[in-house]
């Protein structure tokens, strides 16, 4: 044996190197669980979107629902667009609407159901071109009628700014995360629903904002992930087992 390499060093040696193989096992494993459910989310989310529009759900029953099991629903309701300050939320693209292209902002504005509820809705893309905000007031106004109108959309739900998300600005009622809570609190919209609609229809007379359907496209990395993970605990175990064989031979 090497003098060098003591059966206590080569055993650390060997526990650090299973401890490396299984972690990175672990990892690989976690990612390729990660891919059955991310494939599930994607059939659950693109059946929810095929689907025909339901009624939105009534105030009583907002309380219970999720991103889980109702994000990306398809509802058709009808509201009063209110006179109210609307927000925009910049944006650079969308993965769910291949029929807009940033840079530009979403169109946030609260409505009212008939049963007494608030409801905030995105109407859609502004492009980059109206960021002027006297010219963008002018263009949302022709859902806020002041009238009732019918709609479809899809329930989501609203984002939380993180630790390096540029913070609102309530002055220009402008945003970067779609905190609708955020909104309604700055720009007194009063008590909203829990979660938002990305209208689908219907469009208005000018085109902006520009509602329109959603697809899933969700990103899908896992399977390469898991194979980086599986790889670099092959690496390691073959690395240490050439190691250990070098040093625990016979004549070295």
């Amino acid at each position: 044996m090497n003098a060098r390499t003591t059966p206590r060093g080569a055993f650390g040696m060997t526990v650090i190197a299973l401890a490396m193989t299984a972690v990175l096992v672990s990892l690989g494993i976690w990612q390729l669980q990660r891919r059955v459910w991310k494939h599930e989310l994607i059939a659950a989310l693109a059946e929810r979107i095929a689907a025909a529009p339901q009624d939105l759900p009534a105030s009583s029953d907002w309380a219970g629902l999720n991103p889980a099991h109702d994000e990306f629903r398809r509802v058709r309701f009808t509201a009063t667009l209110l006179m109210k300050p609307d927000a925009m939320v910049y944006t650079l693209g969308s993965a769910i609407r291949t029929d807009v292209a940033g840079p530009g902002t979403w169109a946030f504005v609260p409505a009212k159901l008939a049963e007494g509820g608030t409801i905030i809705v995105n109407e859609g893309f502004v492009p980059n071109t109206m960021q002027d905000r006297a010219r963008q007031d002018r263009a949302i106004v022709p859902l806020q009628t002041g009238q009732p109108v019918s709609m479809t959309g899809y329930l989501r739900f609203p984002e939380k700014p993180g630790l390096l998300t540029a913070r609102g600005d309530a002055a220009k009622r402008l945003w970067f995360v779609r905190d609708t809570d955020g909104m309604a609190r700055e720009l007194g919209w009063g008590a909203i629903a829990p979660f938002y609609i990305d209208l689908e229809s219907p469009m208005p007379p000018s085109g902006i904002p520009k509602p329109g359907p959603l697809k899933v496209h969700l990103k899908d990395d896992h399977l390469q992930y898991a194979i980086t993970w599986f790889g670099l605990a092959l690496a390691v175990a073959v690395s240490f087992g050439f190691w250990l064989f070098g040093r625990l031979r016979p004549g070295t």
